[in-house]
């Protein structure tokens, strides 16, 4: 189908494609032709993408030595050649640290780098990850469990906007996040002290493979004190906390609300629930997660099912 001009404004114009290399020639091969058809229809339609290139999840014993160095030479390889109308909008990958961030910027200075955030972690490892890889080269930063599992993310995310604009430092901007904290009277998951803690935090979905690892320290930071607002001072117009004032009702985040009027899982399907009823994903295991994921999926195809059949 060739969608018309009116048709092509209907939706959205940007989506994403991932792809997940193990180092295994004939299933990277079909991987790529995939990525290859799907880039050439998406550019004859007008259709925008950014490329997710996730590390090896199941290379057995072909994981690549040297990680950073194989995920560069597979996207500048994937991208040769193609025009810049084809070309992926920007590019979410784990950070493999400065040489391999720079470059990958110095080969191909088109190119649009993103960083993905993997696993929660500390506070501190959402913050430096972002100021350490701006540094060298990252242009976007697509942080997923680090902003959903803080304790406030409009908090969280306007000291990320405050730390990519320069505007203030990894270890303030923490000291700063719990002082925001403390304002609103949210409790942090973790003392400052450990807050500010940096740790290895898992940079792929899968759980595995080469790209994960566990969420323990790597470092020990200063003892740190109280909260210093004389080091530096957060303007409104760089961080507002955007909480509910005193008497106003709570917001609802957009995924809890659409889970629960899903009509996939019920209140004994055993997976773990809020106070309100609504699902929990944090308390959800890896099991959990993929059964209510195939319910919902399942669930849809009977509605469109029952839809064509009254049709």
């Amino acid at each position: 189908m060739n969608p018309s001009d009116d048709q092509r404004r209907l939706g959205a114009d940007l989506g994403l494609y991932s792809i997940t290399p193990n180092n295994h020639l004939e299933f990277d091969y079909v991987t790529l032709e995939a990525y290859k058809q799907f880039r050439v229809e998406a550019e004859a339609k007008g259709f925008r993408h950014f490329l997710e290139v996730f590390d090896p999840n199941a290379c057995g014993n072909h994981c690549p030595a040297d990680l950073g160095r194989f995920i560069n030479d597979l996207i500048v390889r994937t991208l040769a050649g193609v025009p810049s109308a084809g070309r992926p909008q920007f590019l979410k990958m784990a950070y493999h640290g400065p040489r391999a961030m720079e470059e990958l910027v110095a080969y191909d200075p088109t190119l649009v780098p993103g960083i993905l955030g993997g696993s929660s972690g500390t506070t501190f490892d959402a913050f430096h990850l972002l100021e350490e890889a701006k540094k060298h080269g990252a242009r976007a930063a697509l942080f997923g469990r680090k902003i959903n599992n803080c304790e406030h993310q409009l908090t969280f995310v306007r000291f990320l906007h405050a730390l990519a604009n320069g505007q203030i430092k990894a270890d303030e901007a923490v000291k700063a996040y719990h002082g925001e904290l403390a304002k609103l009277k949210i409790s942090p998951q973790r003392a400052l002290k450990d807050d500010l803690e940096r740790t290895t935090t898992a940079t792929s979905y899968a759980g595995g493979g080469s790209g994960s690892r566990t969420s323990k320290p790597i470092a020990k930071k200063a003892q740190a004190g109280p909260i210093e607002q004389k080091k530096y001072r957060i303007t409104e117009s760089m961080i507002s906390s955007g909480a509910p004032r005193r008497g106003e009702p709570k917001v609802t985040p957009v995924g809890e609300a659409k889970v629960a009027t899903a009509g996939v899982a019920g209140p004994s399907d055993g997976f773990p629930r809020t106070a309100n009823g609504s699902l929990d994903f944090k308390k959800m295991t890896p099991a959990q997660k993929v059964a209510y994921s195939r319910q919902k999926i399942q669930s849809d195809l009977q509605r469109n099912n029952d839809g064509n059949a009254r049709k």
